[in-house]
């Protein structure tokens, strides 16, 4: 699991939202750690298990294929799994702990956290114990963070020092303020979408291979001399 192995100086990078094999190529070639496939059909990144299988066949070991699922049935659960391996499961829904739990089976998964104010993190970890990992994004009408930043003051510092390792910040970040985010509160991974696109579910070359170079550049910046 590359997304969650945590490396003291050294961010781990999701891309999220891949619809097409050029893209995934890029991305492979770029050495990122996690790809993610949306499987909520209302998102305009929205792949069937049969392309996203397609999809992760194009990846080699040791990167994680996520699978990004919203409140999802049973039936689409099975669909998913009788056609790719997860590597990890990424729940943005209202699943309860238990249906995250009874749907990966035994597979690592992380929950999303909608920050707005008044969201108490504290207590949304505990609820959800289980989780592999905490993904941060912005609070939005409907599901997703709509490429929207949120205000990082809303993470406690106590709970960002001691959950450090399973944290992924995400939530609008690009090449201009990922750097910040990563100072700030030292995740171990970050997650983006939006920010390395030039249409919705088309990634851009360049805008990835600059979103990994200023996560670089960030990780380097808080090193020790």
């Amino acid at each position: 699991m590359g997304l969650l192995k945590h490396t003291p100086g050294k961010t781990r990078i999701k891309f999220c939202g891949f619809t097409r094999s050029i893209d995934v190529d890029a991305a492979v070639r770029l050495g990122v750690d996690a790809l993610g496939f949306v499987f909520y059909e209302p998102s305009p990144r929205y792949v069937s298990p049969e392309v996203a299988a397609t999809l992760v066949g194009r990846m080699p070991g040791g990167m994680d294929a996520v699978a990004l699922v919203v409140n999802p049935t049973d039936e689409q659960v099975l669909r998913i799994k009788d056609r790719m391996p997860v590597s990890l499961w990424q729940f943005h829904g209202d699943e309860s702990p238990e249906r995250c739990t009874e749907i990966a089976d035994g597979s690592p998964w992380i929950k999303a956290a909608r920050m707005q104010p008044g969201f108490r993190l504290e207590d949304f970890s505990l609820q959800y114990s289980q989780a592999a990992g905490f993904l941060l994004d912005a609070f939005v009408e409907g599901y997703g963070g709509g490429g929207h930043v949120f205000d990082w003051s809303l993470i406690p510092e106590l709970w960002a020092k001691e959950n450090a390792h399973r944290v992924v910040l995400s939530g609008g970040l690009n090449t201009h303020n990922v750097g910040e985010g990563i100072s700030h509160l030292q995740p171990c991974a970050v997650d983006i979408s939006s920010g390395i696109e030039i249409a919705k579910g088309q990634k851009s070359p360049e805008l990835m291979q600059a979103f990994i170079q200023a996560v670089r550049d960030a990780d380097a910046s808080i090193l020790p001399i």
